[in-house]
């Protein structure tokens, strides 16, 4: 239905509108489609499914594959006050928001500081004999930084601003602040609002830059569903600030889910190519196979598929536990508060490990090291493959980028998740939640169990080994307090172990749920289907078994005789899945409309297909372009 309106055609492909025409077709595209579904919602109330499969699917990418500049409204803005504004501040601005009367967005990373949260420098300041709160940038790094639609689309904003009241900071705290004219759309006196410039792709999405000169909002404007201020200024305590975050968990489980839809792109253009493409010879005096035949592909194609059912299964497990969690403190229980720290956390390490997933295994299927990964259209197919790549940038998880906020973030939130797994650690295990009780079972003094070379024992393995890490981490900040070096300096020093053993316990929660939700879905289904969905499992667990060796011969008693036989098991199961390879790309259902590739297309027409996109340059327009005799015949015969 959605592509019979046709907003996803472009009478010019977008690779070639320069920025400000990428930006206004996103603009009027981005409007087109909401219309829309707001007409189609009307009709069948489908609810916020239809937004659901805009902002997090992949129908949105299809149709905005550039980024949409209103999806921080829906992703951020509407959830941010859900979650932290109170029932009469709901009352006021959902309704609007959700008409798109107003459209906002969510500015909390500032030019100089990121993921340490603390460390932000915009003020907000109660004047209690106005009544309003005073929002300041005292340095050009104080400027937010990267917001998407804040540049030229919102004209309301959430701000995270340090909260200063009676002469003392309490910390961050939301503010929504009017950036523009309601009417003009013109910047509001004290606003300095613009574009943060042209980025390697999501260009459509508007990111911008915001600083203050001291802006004056109304009290009733700071979000105080938990912390509040009062008339007179007298502040009243949250009980606890973990409660502010909530939105940053959602937002977390939703880019899972998109690195899992870029991920099945790639894998199903992969697959759907590999099964079209023919290449070399495996026999003498044989027809070219096709290069999904080779093991190094299969082994190649394979994982990626794994690796988008495991990430969305750990990503559902993730938002269901952090629900519970959720609910209960919404009825005042606490106790399990700091499980939901760790799931926030737990949740952007997934995050980590997801995209660098992604960009790693984008990497490896173009990688020349295997001639036959995709034959001589290679550079074509890693361009269509790029594009997705490109989309991720908004995110800042581009290339050398990613892997700087990878370590960045780790090493950020690695002091309050690993402080959650310390405490695990030295608590009894019967005292601690599923998902560190194998943190308190690993302390008790016996030896390392035997190797188990069962499914469920080679998930058991990455506990074991996660549990290493952690006593291992405990073990290391001790002796160096006791040698007299301070806590910090300590922390600081095992910081790499650190990392390494938060990324061990966020391993093995995915492996385990993974597994565990696999179970679930395959009671219900037909024995067949349920014997290639335990193939996937066992696949993705033997992989990274196989990747995690020296670990595991370090914190396990897996011995050279097992590796073998988890070698031999892996390869066991590529011969076995290379049957349903194009299958289980195929059940991914992604329309051609939203896969937008020439080699991945559902016909197999791959060649045809990649003519007719490069007849779509201007440059083939006309036979012979303007430049051959502006410039080329004239220099041809000496004239120039």
């Amino acid at each position: 239905m959605v592509f019979n309106e046709g907003i996803h055609i472009d009478e010019v492909p977008s690779d070639y509108l320069s920025h400000k025409e990428k930006y206004e077709l996103a603009v009027k595209k981005a409007c087109m489609l909401f219309k829309m579904m707001r007409r189609l919602q009307e009709e069948d109330n489908a609810g916020m499914e239809n937004y659901r499969a805009l902002l997090g699917g992949n129908l949105g990418s299809a149709i905005l594959g550039d980024g949409s500049p209103l999806t921080l409204h829906y992703v951020m803005f509407i959830p941010t006050l859900m979650g932290q504004a109170t029932v009469e501040q709901q009352a006021y601005w959902i309704g609007r928001a959700f008409n798109l009367s107003i459209i906002g967005t969510y500015a909390q990373t500032e030019l100089g500081h990121g993921t340490f949260i603390r460390g932000l420098e915009t003020t907000a300041t109660y004047d209690a004999a106005t009544k309003q709160f005073v929002l300041h940038s005292p340095t050009l790094t104080a400027y937010k930084w990267w917001p998407g639609g804040l540049a030229h689309t919102a004209n309301y904003c959430v701000v995270m601003a340090q909260l200063y009241t009676q002469g003392k900071c309490h910390g961050i705290h939301p503010f929504i602040v009017q950036l523009r004219d309601e009417e003009t759309h013109m910047p509001l006196p004290g606003i300095k609002v613009g574009e943060i410039g042209a980025k390697l792709g999501m260009n459509g999405t508007n990111n911008g830059f915001l600083g203050f000169e001291n802006v004056r909002i109304p009290r009733e404007h700071m979000l105080m569903k938990n912390s509040k201020v009062l008339e007179d200024g007298t502040y009243v305590k949250a009980p606890s600030s973990k409660l502010t975050y909530g939105t940053m968990m959602f937002v977390r489980v939703m880019l899972v889910h998109d690195v899992c839809n870029y991920m099945a792109k790639a894998v199903t253009i992969a697959t759907r190519y590999s099964a079209v493409r023919r290449q070399s010879q495996l026999r003498p005096n044989e027809p070219e196979p096709q290069i999904l035949e080779y093991v190094t592909q299969q082994h190649k194609l394979l994982i990626g598929i794994s690796s988008v059912h495991a990430f969305r299964l750990c990503a559902a497990w993730l938002w269901d536990m952090y629900n519970n969690v959720t609910a209960e403190l919404e009825t005042g229980d606490m106790e399990r508060l700091p499980e939901s720290c760790c799931c926030r956390l737990l949740g952007q390490l997934n995050v980590d490990i997801a995209y660098n997933s992604f960009h790693e295994y984008i990497a490896y299927l173009g990688r020349p090291s295997d001639r036959r990964s995709v034959g001589r259209p290679r550079y074509r197919w890693i361009d269509e493959v790029d594009k997705d790549l490109r989309e991720l940038q908004v995110l800042n998880w581009v290339g050398t980028a990613l892997d700087r906020r990878k370590w960045r973030l780790l090493l950020s939130k690695t002091e309050a998740h690993f402080g959650y797994l310390v405490k695990a650690w030295r608590t009894s295990a019967h005292a601690l939640p599923p998902t560190v009780r194998y943190v308190g079972e690993a302390r008790a003094p016996r030896r390392s169990p035997p190797w188990d070379s069962s499914l469920r024992g080679v998930i058991s393995g990455f506990h074991t080994l996660a549990a290493g890490k952690i006593g291992l981490c405990v073990s290391q900040i001790e002796k160096r307090q006791a040698s007299g070096m301070s806590y910090e300096d300590a922390w600081n020093m095992t910081s790499v172990q650190l990392t390494a053993a938060s990324e061990a316990h966020c391993r093995a929660i995915i492996l385990s749920s993974y597994y565990t939700e696999t179970e679930k879905i395959s009671r219900d289904v037909s024995a067949p289907l349920r014997l290639v969905l335990t193939q996937l499992v066992e696949l993705y667990v033997v992989y990274w078994a196989l990747q995690c060796v020296g670990d595991l011969l370090r914190f396990t008693s897996i011995s050279e005789r097992n590796i073998e036989e988890l070698q031999n098991w892996y390869e066991d199961l590529l011969v076995k899945l290379r049957p349903n390879a194009v299958g289980l790309v195929d059940a991914f259902d992604i329309r051609d409309e939203i896969l937008h590739s020439a080699l991945g297309a559902y016909d197999g027409r791959a060649y045809e297909r990649l003519m007719e996109e490069a007849m779509k340059s201007p440059l083939n327009k006309e036979p012979v372009n303007q430049s051959f005799h502006k410039y080329l015949k004239p220099f041809m015969q000496g004239k120039l």
